[in-house]
């Protein structure tokens, strides 16, 4: 089994923390988002991938490799245009086995593949959408399945008085290779509104993965969410089996008086100060600094990050060698770009607020979602 993932988006709801990286490779706990995407379909026995990608593609392609790291053997196609989703795996239609799995890659997920494939080989369905149930089915276009599996329709911006399930699509689809010969080729397609409706009645059915983790981390809130969720192992990640021995990695500087919460990481060349306090769902990146008395609780440092004495932290991501001035405030889901720097004493809004505004010297913006 062959797994198809389309990396092309360009994240604009994350920047700037996507301004000079692609989304793929957008760090999330240890790791590149990615590299979670790849372990995941390994587990499941999809070691042949093939990635399509787009925005920034030379900076996934250097990141990502041949992708042996993470088990892994990957075949690169670049889109030289967006595509859609269609339009994209139609221009990897070369490379494609007679059945695969195309999975959207903006969710971190631990859906069960295998149970899905299972259920497509029994079916004898053209193509099987992963589906999961949502708390406010009214914020989401809907699945209708019949009792057998087989997909009876959509339902796209439901009032509520039509409301009869709580399923959406879940971005992973089992599809048997005819279904390429729906999908024209040179322009932009979406499989979700130019194919699916016409598999309706021909083919199309749903597996419904209850009880799985699922999240599009593509704002600031959800990606804060999504890290503190694989620190906790709310997701099943690698991640979880590197910290059974606890949050702080070896090679890194913590004070004895400082105090790190089980669901944190404090990576590689980090250093902690003394009485500083790195709560749940936090993240010291490698070779980042947090001095004595700062507080982080689900602050993401990236690396190369300076937090001052004093500063507190929380639910923020601050960038790639970005510095916080002593006893300075960041929260409310602000991410501060990368090299930018927050002067000390400075409590930042939960705005977008520009270089000059906070630190005339900063090259880069600081901003929320």
């Amino acid at each position: 089994m062959q797994a198809v993932i389309l990396v092309g988006g360009k994240g604009t709801r994350l920047r700037p923390l996507t301004s000079d990286r692609p989304k793929p490779i957008v760090p999330v706990a240890d790791r590149p988002f990615l590299a979670h995407m790849l372990e995941w379909v390994a587990r499941h026995g999809m070691t042949d991938v093939v990635l399509c990608c787009g925005f920034k593609s030379d900076a996934v392609v250097e990141v990502i490799g041949d992708g042996s790291q993470y088990g892994v053997n990957v075949t690169w196609v670049f889109e030289p245009e967006p595509r859609g989703t269609a339009g994209a795996v139609k221009m990897a239609e070369e490379h494609l086995q007679e059945r695969f799995m195309l999975i959207n890659g903006d969710v971190l997920t631990d859906m069960d593949l295998s149970a899905q494939i299972a259920a497509h080989e029994r079916s004898g369905a053209v193509a099987t959408l992963a589906l999961v149930p949502v708390e406010d089915p009214s914020a989401y276009g809907l699945v209708r399945l019949e009792d057998d599996g087989r997909v009876r329709g959509f339902l796209e911006k439901p009032k509520l008085e039509d409301i009869d399930t709580d399923l959406i699509s879940a971005g992973a689809y089992v599809l048997e290779r005819r279904v390429m010969d729906m999908i024209p080729a040179g322009r932009e397609v979406s499989i979700e509104r130019e194919v699916w409706p016409h598999l309706v009645g021909a083919g199309l059915h749903g597996h419904v993965h209850r009880g799985a983790y699922w999240m599009d981390i593509g704002t600031p809130e959800r990606y804060v969410q999504g890290v503190a969720d694989v620190l906790s192992g709310a997701v099943r990640t690698a991640t979880l089996d590197r910290l059974q021995d606890g949050p702080v990695m070896a090679g890194a500087d913590v004070d004895p008086t400082a105090i790190v919460a089980a669901d944190a990481l404090v990576e590689v060349g980090a250093r902690v100060g003394a009485g500083a306090r790195i709560g749940s769902g936090s993240v010291v990146g490698a070779g980042a600094s947090v001095d004595a008395g700062a507080t982080l609780d689900h602050a993401v440092l990236l690396p190369g990050a300076r937090v001052g004495a004093r500063a507190e932290l929380s639910s923020c991501v601050i960038g790639a060698d970005a510095t916080i001035g002593d006893a300075a405030h960041v929260k409310d889901h602000v991410i501060v770009a990368d090299a930018a720097m927050v002067p000390a004493g400075e409590r930042l809004p939960p705005v977008a607020v520009a270089p000059a505004e906070v630190a005339p010297a900063a090259p880069r913006p600081i901003a929320a979602d």
